[in-house]
C-alpha cells in the first residue's frame, strides 16, 4: 500500500473507534444523571460488550501493525505521526489483555459505581467495600500483563500523567508539606473570618435561577455546551461542540454548585477549544489529567474566587437571595468564600488545605497497591489520616472515604493530577497577567477574553505536546511549584492579615 492508502485505513479506523466511544460516552453521562436505577443491570451488561467491541477494533493484529508501519513512515506529516505514536503505544498496552478479562472489569466498574452510589446514600462503607477489593485485585491483574518495569501504580500515575511516578510525586507533595503545613497552622491560630451566612437555607429553585445568569457569563453556549445534575460533578464530551457537564446543588451550601459549574466549565471548554481537526482522534483529548485539572481549577480558583469575579456576580446573587446576603458586605462574602478551616469535603475544601485532601488520597493510594494498606477497615484508615492532616474527625462515611467516585471505576493514580493542575495553573496564571488585565475582564464581563487566551496558547494544542513541553511554551520555563506556594502564601497573608 502507499503511504496515502494506509493513511485512509487508518482515518477509517479512528472513525470506527470515535463511533464506539461517543456510544459508550453518552451511555456514560446517561448513567450519571437521568438514567433510572432499576434498568442498570441491563445497561452495565450491554455497555461491557460495546467496551468489548471497541477493545476488539483497537486491539485488531492488522491495525497494530498499521500503526507500527506508519509511526515509521518519513511520508507521514508531524501531528498524523504523533497521533499514531500514541495510538500504538495504547495498543501495546491494551492487547497483552484478554478481552474477556477487559469486559468483565468494564462491567465490574458499572457495578461497583451503583454500588458506591448506594454505599453513599446509606453512608455505609462497607456496601462498597467488596466491590472496591474486586476493582484492585483486577486492576493489579490487567496492569500485570504488560511488558513493564514499572510498578503497578507507577504505571497507573504514568497514564494519567505521562512521566510522573512515585518519587516525583513524593518530592513535590514535600515540597507542598514543607511550607503549607506550617503556614496552615499560622493560619488556624488567629482569628477565624466569618462565614455563617454561607450555610443558611438557599432553595434550589433560586440557585438555578442565578446558575443560569452565571453560565451565561461563562460563555457556556448551550449550542455546545450543556449542563445536568449529578452525585459528584463531572465533564464529559463527543466532540469539540458537545460537551457535558454536571454540578451539584446544596441547599445549605450555597458556594457549592457555583464553584464545581465554574471547575467543570473550566473542563469543557479545553474540549472545545481544542483544534477541530483533530476531533474524533487521541490529539483531541486535553494533554494529561493534570493539565486538564489544571484549567478546570484555574478557573475555580484563580478567576470564580477573585474579587473581581465576585463584584460583578454578587450583586446578583444578593437579588436572589436577598435575606439570607442583603446585610453581607461583598468584604464579607468574598473572604468566606475563600477562608481557610479543615474539612472533610476535597470539592469543597479551600485552596490552602486542597492539596492535603489530594496527598491523603495519594497516600492511601500507595498503601493499596504496595499492599501495606488494606482494603478491609479503609474506612478507619482514611478517618485517621483526616485527623493527621487536617486535625477532624470525619463523623460518617458519606462525608469520609465514600466521597469521591473515582475509585468505584479503578481510576487509580488521578488523585495526584488534582494537586499537580493546581499549581500548574499558577504559573499559567502568571503568564496570562503579563498579557491581559485579568482582574478588570472578569469585572467587566468579558469572561470570553480570558477563555480565547487560554484557547491560543493551551487548549488549541490538543494532545499534540507533552505537558512539559507546552508548559515551556506558555509559560518560558519549566514547571516550578513555587509558583504556586508563592500564590498561596501571599493570598492568605493578605486575607488574614499575617
Amino acid at each position: 500500500m502507499t503511504t496515502e492508502e494506509k493513511l485512509k485505513k487508518y482515518q477509517d479506523w479512528l472513525f470506527k473507534c470515535s463511533a464506539y466511544q461517543m456510544a459508550l460516552n453518552i451511555i456514560g453521562i446517561d448513567k450519571q444523571t437521568v438514567a433510572p436505577e432499576a434498568g442498570a443491570s441491563y445497561r452495565d451488561a450491554r455497555s461491557a460488550f460495546l467496551a468489548g467491541e471497541l477493545f476488539s477494533l483497537e486491539t485488531d493484529p492488522e491495525i497494530v501493525a498499521l500503526l507500527k508501519d506508519l509511526q515509521e513512515d518519513p511520508e507521514v506529516d508531524a501531528e498524523n505521526k504523533r497521533a499514531i505514536q500514541l495510538y500504538y503505544k495504547q495498543a501495546l498496552d491494551t492487547l497483552c489483555i484478554p478481552k474477556e478479562e477487559f469486559v468483565a472489569f468494564k462491567k465490574l466498574c458499572d457495578e461497583s459505581f451503583d454500588a458506591w452510589i448506594l454505599a453513599k446514600s446509606k453512608a455505609d462503607y462497607s456496601l462498597f467495600a467488596p466491590y472496591l477489593k474486586k476493582v484492585i485485585e483486577s486492576q493489579k491483574k490487567l496492569y500485570g500483563y504488560r511488558n513493564s518495569n514499572l510498578s503497578i501504580y507507577n504505571q497507573m500515575l504514568d497514564d494519567f500523567e505521562p512521566g510522573m511516578d512515585e518519587e516525583k510525586y513524593d518530592a513535590f507533595f514535600a515540597a507542598l508539606k514543607e511550607r503549607l503545613v506550617p503556614f496552615i497552622q499560622k493560619v488556624t491560630k488567629v482569628k477565624q473570618l466569618r462565614e455563617d451566612f454561607l450555610t443558611q437555607s438557599f432553595p434550589v429553585e433560586e440557585q438555578k435561577k442565578f446558575m443560569e445568569g452565571l453560565l451565561e457569563y461563562l460563555h457556556f453556549d448551550s449550542s455546545w455546551g450543556y449542563q445536568n445534575e449529578s452525585e459528584h460533578p463531572f465533564t464529559s464530551w463527543t466532540c469539540e461542540n458537545d460537551c457535558r457537564t454536571t454540578t451539584k446543588y446544596l441547599e445549605n451550601n450555597v458556594i457549592s454548585a457555583i464553584l464545581s459549574t465554574v471547575h467543570e466549565v473550566g473542563h469543557a471548554y479545553y474540549e472545545h477549544n481544542i483544534n477541530p481537526k483533530y476531533d474524533g482522534m487521541i490529539l483531541s483529548e486535553g494533554v494529561s489529567s493534570g493539565m486538564h485539572e489544571s484549567q478546570s481549577r484555574l478557573c475555580e480558583n484563580y478567576l470564580g474566587r477573585t474579587m473581581a469575579f465576585w463584584k460583578y456576580h454578587y450583586p446578583k446573587l444578593q437579588k436572589y437571595f436577598p435575606k439570607q446576603l442583603g446585610e453581607v458586605s461583598l468584604e464579607e462574602f468574598y473572604q468566606a468564600v475563600n477562608r481557610s478551616k479543615p474539612s472533610f469535603i476535597r470539592t469543597e475544601a479551600d485552596e490552602l488545605t486542597y492539596p492535603l485532601h489530594v496527598l491523603i488520597r495519594y497516600e492511601i493510594e500507595k498503601g493499596l497497591f504496595n499492599g501495606s494498606i488494606s482494603t478491609e477497615g479503609l474506612d478507619k484508615t482514611w478517618n485517621a489520616k483526616y485527623k493527621e492532616y487536617l486535625g477532624v474527625d470525619v463523623p460518617n462515611d458519606k462525608v469520609g472515604i465514600l466521597q469521591d467516585v473515582h475509585w468505584s471505576d479503578g481510576s487509580f493514580g488521578y488523585f495526584p493530577t488534582y494537586a499537580l493542575g493546581t499549581a500548574f495553573a499558577a504559573q499559567f496564571m502568571q503568564a496570562m497577567r503579563k498579557d491581559l488585565d485579568v482582574d478588570s475582564l472578569l469585572e467587566e464581563n468579558h469572561f470570553d477574553e480570558i477563555m480565547n487566551w487560554l484557547k491560543e496558547h493551551i487548549h488549541t494544542y490538543g494532545f499534540r505536546y507533552e505537558a512539559p513541553e507546552l508548559m515551556k511554551m506558555v509559560t518560558g520555563e519549566e514547571f516550578n511549584v513555587k509558583y504556586f506556594l508563592d500564590y498561596i502564601e501571599e493570598k492568605y497573608t493578605k486575607l488574614y492579615q499575617l
